[in-house]
This record gives structure tokens, sequence and C-alpha cells, in this order.
């Protein structure tokens, strides 16, 4: 019999464990090791029992334990310094009061949405917009690496003081959990979230009714969705509700599932994430007096509209009107265009256009207008922001990322690699400009220590002093940790894993219908002294789950080995509308299943946060084989080695920037497009396998001299520099203060560069450039050089540069002329080039053309060449390519302008 209602009593704490609510509420317990173990030792069954959970725990603690612990002065104590530490975290400076963040100030009125902060060079709030977020297993609103990276850059911004608002969705079925048939098909279930059984609270008004914002939709329909608050340690996260008893049946379902649905669901989704977080942001702010954000992060472009409903702001109210203070007029769309792409940073995670949602260009157009959302933006405006019109687009699509593109001024990918790959991919947005031009950087992604250490390695690294406390960067110190301390730590860490994996391969078995009697062979399973290798990431076909199963004899070879073997943990959710990617799942389990090597590979259904903590720190070297370059970053093998585990992967995304030998191993790659895919998995499954034979297993099992204990010190000295040199680079804490100092603090500059009447003036310069660029020409390129014997030019002379350029009604400060120099290969085409002004010299002639001159030194030897460009220019723009426009020389204007050595 099932309950027709479900609903949570809650205990009522005795006043001396008051802290405890307090402690529980604000999820920086996920990540401070002293209050979980406070909250273990209140009730140390029912902390497993509850997952760790501390609202859970507390939830079914009874009243007799409560108020024993209310007379323990050692359990007091103890909550009272924890209390106490979360105070002074939560209140104290840090790196980014430290560093000229005031995020406390009032608000000055001399910006388009409220504002700058006292004159800080840092903004005083960034509205950080996401569409999951992985911040603990206790709040299942995450997927995959998004997600989590969506929570552990939170963490980071909290322990670094930087004043992020998060914006989501609460998902009641979050994601899907997952377990296996009999025959190893992966099966989902959407469990039913309880907002008032997770560690959140809701947003009310001053009167104590729940707040609420609500969207337009076609056919006079309201959508309407309440705000619940997750307190991720200084930042507040707010988390969209559409399960609200005013909507329709249809509208209570559009938070119903991450990543669910059909078109025009996960459209009204992307809507109230992006809209309806804006608005919930604003009213968070009105209620609490947090500052207004002057920087706002689309992370991803699921949460695009946002930039709409901020144009919708300004030209429906006073821009200062935001800010409350004083009047004024509201701005054109043009003028808010620009004044909301000066506060945009948008961050693309996709290396693949697959990957990017599209919707029909009438289904969009039917939810904007008149008859829908925005009503002051025109729907042809909202169109033009997300249609693919660029050559090889579909012009029918509206594209999420390109809106996101289009709508922030400034931009970036998640690795070295990524961020060229983004470039490329997206250069049809900037015409005439070389993909290594397209304003898109990068900020390599970078995980959360204290989240993702496990507490032996963190206190193994405890510096020097004696107090135990970890470096105040987020990494402990291993330089001068002793080898055996090392190994035994990585040893018991796999230990763990062996238990971990046994306790969870039998309940999978039990869900799949085995009986315990059939089950006593998992007492068997894995071994704390062999080798252990960990796969576990999402299943899209491009991670290539299955590429180990190449050649099952050879792996089942390297599994047995009898003196060298290996042992494969695997884990890993495929889409539920992906059936490739089950069938991938299923080719895995049923090889895991065969009982001749199943104690040495396994499949762990229902991968999340939990079992991660578990199966990095546990692992001796971190797989990854995705097909390169489709991974954007990967954070994986990040979160492995800060517990010391090596990597093993294809030179993709992180790995690409920061491999080094001492790291671990590269798999060599067959991606110069001369093969095809079959044979590319053949010659990379047998690169693999090489590296794993001949290499790693080899290294691990080599104990050196017997005297000194048998312990494999080349290995533990590649631990070691794993632990010192690699873990400080992927740290989130070095990851957000890149944002802070090379995204959002320029950002938060050109914001309040940018009040209604600058704003105005640049979009009005802009419109008057477009419209002019046509008859902008280079008509004439003179070049003289000083030249030896034979014709040739030696290095470090100088070249002349004279240039004849037509710009029609512009003027000389609306442009910028510039030769652009560089090596040249058999097609004439520059390399390594670099830009080099050239100054006005007179004009404009009877032809009103103008002379510009400059110097071009010669620095380098070898085929060189040279051009000349002349590009927009104005002191607002943060690029000379936001507009996508440049003027070349045509083959008319002479060879001056082509190579001018071999």
């Amino acid at each position: 019999m099932k309950a027709i209602r479900r609903f949570t009593v809650r205990p009522v704490l005795p006043e001396p464990l008051q802290p405890l609510s307090d402690l529980a509420r604000n999820l920086r317990w996920s990540w401070h090791t002293e209050t979980r173990e406070l909250f273990e030792s209140v009730d140390p069954a029912g902390w497993r029992a509850a997952g760790a959970d501390p609202v859970r725990l507390l939830g079914g603690v009874s009243a007799a334990r409560l108020t024993e612990l209310a007379a323990d002065p050692a359990f007091l104590d103890r909550l009272t310094a924890a209390a106490a530490d979360l105070d002074t975290y939560l209140r104290g400076a840090r790196w980014y009061q430290e560093h000229g963040g005031d995020t406390g100030g009032a608000r000055a009125a001399d910006g388009a949405e409220g504002g700058a902060s006292g004159g800080a060079e840092l903004p005083a709030a960034i509205g950080y917009f996401s569409p999951e977020f992985g911040v603990t297993a206790a709040l299942p609103q995450y997927s995959g690496g998004l997600g989590i990276l969506a929570g552990d850059h939170l963490k980071a911004a909290s322990d670094l003081g930087v004043p992020l608002i998060g914006v989501g969705l609460l998902y009641r079925h979050g994601y899907f959990r997952q377990s296996l048939s009999r025959d190893g098909w992966q099966q989902e279930q959407y469990p039913v979230l309880d907002p008032n059984e997770l560690p959140l609270t809701l947003l009310r008004e001053v009167d104590g009714t729940a707040a609420r914002v609500s969207l337009a939709l076609p056919g006079h329909r309201t959508l309407r969705a309440c705000v619940w608050q997750a307190h991720v340690g200084r930042v507040p996260l707010l988390l969209l509700d559409s399960d609200v008893e005013e909507n329709g049946p249809g509208e209570r379902e559009v938070t119903d599932r991450l990543y669910g649905g059909g078109s025009e669901h996960r459209l009204l989704q992307e809507m109230l994430l992006g809209i309806g977080g804006v608005r919930a942001l604003r009213t968070y702010c009105r209620l609490t007096g947090h500052p207004a954000p002057e920087v706002f992060h689309t992370n991803e472009g699921h949460a695009g509209f946002l930039g709409l409903e901020r144009i919708r702001e300004l030209v429906s109210t006073p821009a200062d009107a935001l800010s409350g203070t004083g009047s004024g007029a509201a701005m054109g769309f043009e003028a808010a265009l620009e004044a909301v792409r000066a506060g945009t940073v948008f961050t693309t995670h996709t290396p693949v256009p697959a990957g990017i949602d599209r919707f029909d260009r009438g289904l969009v157009a039917r939810h904007f207008g008149d008859d829908g959302e925005l009503p002051g933006v025109p729907v042809e405006r909202v169109l033009g922001l997300g249609m693919e019109s660029y050559p090889g687009g579909e012009g029918n699509l509206f594209n999420m990322a390109v809106m996101g593109l289009r709508l922030a001024q400034r931009a970036n990918g998640v690795s070295t690699l990524h961020g060229a790959v983004s470039r490329r991919m997206f250069a049809g947005l900037w015409p005439g400009f070389d993909p290594e031009e397209v304003p898109i950087v990068s900020v390599t992604n970078g995980v959360h220590a204290p989240t993702w250490t496990a507490p032996e390695v963190a206190r193994l690294g405890a510096r020097p002093h004696g107090t135990g406390e970890p470096d105040p960067a987020g990494l402990p110190d291993f330089a001068a940790t002793p080898a055996a301390a090392l190994w035994d730590v990585r040893r018991a860490l796999r230990g763990q894993l062996v238990t971990e994996v046994r306790r969870r391969l039998h309940a999978s078995w039990r869900l799949r219908g085995a009986e315990d009697a059939e089950l006593g062979w998992i007492d068997g399973v894995l071994d704390p002294d062999v080798l252990t290798i960990g796969f576990a990431r999402r299943v899209p076909s491009y991670k290539r789950l299955t590429l180990m199963l190449r050649d099952r004899d050879r792996l089942t070879e390297l599994l047995l080995h009898p003196e060298r073997p290996i042992q494969i943990v695997v884990a890993g959710k495929a889409h539920p509308a992906d059936d490739g990617g089950k069938r991938l799942v299923r080719e895995l389990v049923r090889f895991s299943d065969d009982p001749r090597v199943r104690h040495r590979i396994v499949f762990l259904p229902d991968y999340g946060m939990g079992m991660a903590q578990k199966l990095y720190p546990g692992c001796d070297v971190w797989l990854n084989n995705p097909l390169r370059p489709l991974e954007a970053c990967g954070t994986s093998g990040m979160k492995a080695a800060l517990n010391g585990c090596l990597n093993l992967s294809v030179l993709d995304g992180w790995w690409d920037e920061w491999f080094e030998p001492d790291f671990g191993w590269a798999i060599p790659t067959a991606d110069t497009g001369t093969a095809d895919e079959n044979r590319r998995d053949d010659l990379e499954a047998n690169a693999l396998y090489e590296l794993i034979e001949d290499r790693v297993a080899p290294r691990f099992y080599d104990r050196g001299d017997s005297t000194a204990g048998g312990l494999p010190d080349r290995w533990i000295e590649m631990v070691r520099r794993t632990l010192v040199t690699l873990g400080p680079k992927v740290l989130a804490g070095r990851m957000v203060r890149e944002y802070v100092e090379r995204l959002y603090a320029p950002a938060a500059r050109a914001h309040r560069s940018l009040d209604p009447g600058r704003a105005a003036e640049l979009a009005a310069w802009k419109y008057r450039t477009r419209t002019l660029w046509p008859y902008v020409s280079v008509d004439h390129v003179e070049a003289v050089a000083a030249t030896g014997a034979g014709g040739s030019t030696e290095l470090g002379s100088t070249l002349t540069l004279r240039v004849g350029v037509g710009l029609g009604e512009l003027r000389p400060d609306d442009v910028e002329v510039q030769a652009v120099a560089g090596r040249v290969g058999s097609d004439d085409a520059l390399v390594d080039a670099r830009a080099f002004p050239l100054k006005p010299a007179g004009g404009p002639d009877l032809d009103g053309r103008w002379v510009y001159e400059g110097p071009l030194a010669l620095d380098r030897t070898g085929p060189y060449g040279y051009t000349v460009r002349v590009l927009p220019a104005h002191p607002l723009l943060a690029t000379s390519a936001d507009l996508g426009l440049v003027a070349l020389p045509t083959e008319a204007t002479g060879e001056g302008a082509g190579v001018l050595l071999r």
C-alpha cells in the first residue's frame, strides 16, 4: 500500500543543539571534513543510511539521542567550534576582498544595470546561470561534468569570497537513477524529490508569502515558479521550481526532469532559467539587500535568454531605475543590447555542434512578442540573435550558443585546445577573420580540492607546522612526505575502493534479480594489491566507453596476467533517449559478467558524486580515451590527480595542455583524418594496450630493492610529482581567479562605462559603421626595404609601408589600419602572424583616399610575408573583431600586399 501524500515531520532540536540546523542548511559541510565528522558522530548508522546528508540525518534522529547529545560536553564543544568556524568563514575577508572587491557598499547610479561598487575595480556581484549544479549528492541537480563544474565554481567562489549568485532550476525528479536489467540493459528511475527534505529554504516576501516569478506563454497562459535557496558557503544558489499549485498540469511539469522532454519542453525550461532566472535574482536582491549583479555569466547556451530579459528591462524601464535611484528614459533596443553585452560573459562547453540546443524558428517566434514573453522586444530582433545566418548555418534554426555569443562581449572555452576548436566552430560569426582571431579565449576548468581530495590524502599532506590544516590555497603539501607514507595511503584508498565496489556490485546484482546464494563470488572481486584503472563518465559515443573491448582477448590477457595483472572499475550513464549509448553500456556489462574476468573488471551503475568520491582516490590510473578533439576539458582526471592517481589519456581537453611524463601517459592518436573510424579505433586501442602492458603495469609492479621495503619507487615519485606540480594547476580556485581577473573585472569596467547615453552613442556608431563599411577599401600598398645581394632582405632590417585607404564617409578615428606579418606557408597563408598599427600620414586626397604609413621590423628568418587590413575602432569595443568587419587588399591592389620574401 502506498501513501497518497508524503511530507516530513521534523524534530525539534534542543536549544544547545540549534547550531546543527544552521550547519546542515549551509552546504559548506559537503567539503568541510570536521563538520561532516561532527554529523556522523550524531548517529553513525543513521549517517550512512541518510547517504551522508545532514538534513535527512536530523530528520531521523530519535528524541532520546538528541537529549543525550544536548548533555554531552565534548559534543557541544565540537558543535560550538564548528559553528564558530562557519561564522568566521562566512563573515571574514577573503581573497576577493583583499584584492579590491567591495560587496557591501551602497549602489551608485552610474551604470546601465545597477552602477559601480564605490569605484572598486571588481564587480559588486556576479550572476552565474547554469542549467545544472552538482554541489553535493544530497542535492541531486546534475547529470555530468557541466553540473559538477558549476558546483565547483560556486564552492571555489565561496572560498575566495567572490560575490557570486548562482541561478538554476529545481528539477523535482532530478536526473535519473540508473540500474541494470538481468541482461545488462540500462534502466532509468526518476525519484520524486521533496524540496522540504532537501537542504533548501523557500524565498519569501516580506509578508511571509512565497516569492513568485512568472512568464507569459502563448494562448494567454502563465508559467509561474517559486524560488528555493541553497547556501553554498558564502554563495546563494537560487533554484526555480514550476511545481506550484497556481500552474496548470503542463506548466507544473516544466521543471520535472533535467534534460527531459521534447523541444517545446526544453524551450520552456530554458526560458524559465534565463528570463525567470533574472527575475528571481532581482527579487532576491530586493528582499535581501544583496548588491545587484554587474556581470552576468552564462554557463553554456541553455541560459542564454537571460540577455533578452535584461534587454527587456532596459527598453521598458529607465536604466537607472534598476539601481533604485533617479529617473530617466527607457533605452532603445540597440543601446540596450550594447549595455547588456558589455556586462555578459558566455562560456561554451561543447566542441561539437550536436551538443548545442537548437530550436525551430517558428517555435521560438510563437513564444515571444504580443502573445508571449518580452512584449517590448520585437520578435524579429529576438530571432536575429539566434539565427545561424552564416555560411553553413541552417536558416530555420535558432541556436542557443549563437545567441549566447551575440549577447556577450566576452566568451571563452574551457581548455586551451577547446578554445581553438571553438574559434574554428564559431568562425562564421566573424567573417573575414582567421579562426585564431575569433574573440573566444580559454579558461581551463578546475576542480574543488576540498570536495574531491580524500581526507586521508589531505591529512597526509598537512602542513609541517603541526596544526593539521591544509594549505590555504586548498591543496596539501606533499613535497616532504615519505615515500612509504604515500604508498601506504594509496594502498589503503585502493582497499576502501575494493570494499565499496563489492558493496555496490552486490546491490546491483540484487536489483538485477540475483539471489544472495548466487553472489558469493563477489567477495573475491578486485584485489587491494592489484593495479587499479578507473573509467567513469557520461556515455556519448565520442567518449568511447568500449574502446578497451576492441581486442577482448588482449584485454583478458592484461586482466589475468600472472605477474602484472590489472583490474578496471567502470561507471557511466547513457542519456535516456540514447539507445546507442545504452548498447555500449550493455556491451561493457556483458563482458564484465563473464565468470573468467568478473573478478577483474566491474561496471557500477548509478554513477554520481557519492560514488566518484570513493572512485577517484581508490584508482591508481585514470583512463580517458575520447575521440580527439571532442573532449572540451574532461575534469574527472583532475579529481583523480588530486589524490595521487596517474592519468592515462588521449591528448585532449586539459591533458593536452598539462601533460608531462611525470604525471602519466599520453595515448597516441590517429586523428589526422586519414584513417576511417574503425581503423582509428583499432589503432588507438592497440596503442592503449601497449602502453598498459609495456609501461604502466611494469612501473607499478617494479618494487626495486627489496631491502628498501619493496616499494615501487618510480611510481611513487610520479604520484608525488602529480600531487606537487600538477595539483595546483587543476584547482577550481585557480580557475575562478582567472575568471575574475580576465573576464569578470573587464566586464564590470565595460558595464560601468556604458551609461544610457554612451550605450546609445556606441549603438549609433556601430549602425553607421556597418552601413558605411562597404565603401572602405585598401587601394594601394607600397613597400620599401633595404635589400642585399640577390634581392634578399636581412634579419633586423626594416620595411617601410605606405598604404592608400578609402574610408568613404568614415573618418580615421573610426578605423585602425594594420600591417599583419609573419611566416608564410606554401599557399602564402600567414603563420604566427602579428599585427602592427599604421598611422595616418595625409589625406584625404582628391579621390577621398587617406595615406597610412609605418615601419615593419623583419625579426624572423625564412619565408616571410605580410598583408594590410582596415578594422573598425572605437574605445568601447572589447576587440577589433567585435563587428565582424574587415577590409583587405584585392588582387588589383598590387603584389606589395602579398608575399615579400621567399
